[in-house]
């Protein structure tokens, strides 16, 4: 054989890189981009507004931006600068770091995010809440379907108070072995991770990235609308936890009905044994001391946000009880830096690792942080090009003459498509907030009927879309095909759909 031969044998064909999504803050940076060249190509326009501020309905005309070639490029150049603490000038609306007027950035919630970043870090350096889990489902081992509910309402609670979500890939490496011990296959791992979590982030009651994020761009309160998704999580939880529970049962009575099959050695283990001997995680009286802190700091934070008088009258325009705080992004950054300091005293860390836990949680969180910036900065182009209030008359007249219910049922639909774009919650809701939460007062809807449709859209959306951490990297983790995890949640997702719609429309109509 010549050289020749010997090369052409060995050599092997190039391979094709494999595409990647772009992350969020790409994504983020494009659309910055492709606004600000749209806004060359759509009339300026604006509404007249009432004394809060809100537009009103019929009064959209045209108007001159006034800016330049240049006063346009440095909109684009100062974007980032504007999203985090631009100030809006009261006469001419429009939003410089310079000017004088309301703070129109997200400074407010940018530092937010990171105080609770550095909260959960430092609770999870404590090693309670890993622990606390591990009892959980050592105690409940050999009650299968209860083990099941137990882990995934766990998971559920934490979703919904603080969007518990990339956390839960620590946890495979304990929940598969112990699912695959009882007597069920993979997939029941993966449901009881991804589905717990991720329905309980889907149903945010107070979860700081979705819910709070959405609140702030919306004008409204963080505790509006929290009784509809309080109800809607009780519902929404208990239909997922039992999806799983019934195919776990299904595969336990016969394994030929696992979608996922079994891998060698998946079945060497059975129900009966399960080590009964097995040490159990122990709870040291410093993980108490964490756990019951942590609950009652999120116990206070949704105490701080809620507006009682409402939520108990039922009137929106309730005076507040003398008892409330009202309280908002700037008191819950400062809570949670106060938080993060007492869960380290607490655990006795020590003054050099609680500081640099702190300082990592911080760093861990800087994306979200900076996804929600750039995000209002694109909001910041179009109020000074002045296109956002024709943006929001064309869709006005998609929505016109439509009833209360079928307008949200319209906000849940059509915010499907965008979740995909940014799989980010933050980002995307800091992006579509300021258009559509305007629509809810054209509708005679609440705006917090908007928020849970919107955070709906986007937690329906990540509990299957291959762009997010939590499914892709689950599945893989669980070492199950991406292809089979789709055909065991199609059926589940359908039903929530259907269950969403019901939801926002009922919410439109009675609240």
């Amino acid at each position: 054989m010549s050289d020749t031969d010997s090369r052409q044998t060995t050599q092997q064909p190039p391979h094709k890189p494999k595409f990647t999504f772009p992350s969020a803050l790409t994504v983020l940076a494009v659309v910055t981009i492709a606004v600000w060249l749209l806004a060359f190509l759509v009339p300026s326009g604006q509404y007249d507004r009432n004394a809060s501020g809100a537009p009103i309905q019929g009064t959209y005309h045209r108007v001159d931006s006034g800016q330049s070639f240049v006063d346009r490029l440095n909109d684009l150049f100062l974007a980032p600068v504007n999203g985090l603490y631009g100030v809006q000038d009261e006469k001419t609306g429009q939003v410089g770091p310079d000017l004088a007027g309301e703070l129109y950035g997200s400074a407010g919630v940018f530092l937010f995010v990171l105080a609770i970043g550095a909260f959960i870090t430092v609770v999870f350096a404590t090693g309670a809440l890993d622990r606390g889990i591990g009892r959980l489902a050592h105690r409940l081992r050999d009650r299968g379907a209860l083990l099941i509910a137990g882990i995934m309402v766990v998971f559920s609670v934490l979703g919904t108070v603080e969007g518990f979500a990339e956390e839960t890939l620590g946890f495979y490496g304990l929940i598969v072995p112990l699912m695959l011990a009882l007597g069920y296959d993979r997939m029941v791992a993966v449901g009881t991770i991804i589905l717990g979590a991720g329905i309980g982030v889907l149903c945010s009651t107070v979860n700081p990235f979705a819910t709070g994020v959405a609140s702030s761009a919306a004008d409204i309160s963080l505790g509006d609308g929290i009784v509809l998704r309080f109800v809607m999580w009780v519902v929404l939880t208990a239909v997922t936890v039992a999806y799983v529970i019934r195919y776990a049962r299904r595969v336990q009575r016969n394994p030929e009905r696992s979608i996922t099959g079994f891998l060698p050695g998946d079945r060497d283990n059975n129900q009966e044994d399960v080590p009964e001997s097995a040490e159990e995680p122990r709870l040291t009286g410093l993980h108490k001391a964490v756990l019951i802190t942590m609950g009652l700091v999120f116990a206070f934070m949704i105490f701080s946000v809620v507006p009682w008088a409402s939520a108990l009258t039922g009137d929106a325009d309730a005076k507040p009880y003398g008892f409330e705080l009202g309280w908002s992004f700037p008191q819950l950054a400062a809570l949670f830096l106060c938080a993060a300091v007492l869960i380290g005293l607490v655990a006795r860390m020590g003054e050099q690792k609680l500081s640099s836990m702190i300082i990592q949680g911080a760093a861990d969180f800087i994306s979200p942080a900076l996804v929600i910036v750039l995000a209002r900065g694109v909001t910041v182009i179009m109020n000074n090009s002045k296109i956002t209030d024709t943006v929001l008359h064309s869709i006005e007249g998609i929505v016109k003459g439509t009833s209360s219910g079928v307008f949200a049922i319209i906000v849940f639909v059509v915010n499907l498509p965008l979740a995909f774009l940014i799989p980010s919650t933050s980002g995307h809701a800091t992006l579509a907030m300021p258009i559509l939460a305007p629509l809810a007062d054209f509708a005679g809807v609440s705006r917090a009927v908007v928020v849970t449709a919107w955070q709906a859209a986007s937690g329906w959306m990540n509990l299957w879309v291959p762009t997010t951490a939590v499914t892709i990297g689950g599945v893989a983790l669980a070492k199950v095909g991406y292809d089979k995890y789709l055909r065991f949640v199609w059926p589940l997702l359908a039903l929530l759909f259907l269950m969403i719609c019901g939801f926002v429309a009922f919410g439109a109509v009675f609240t």
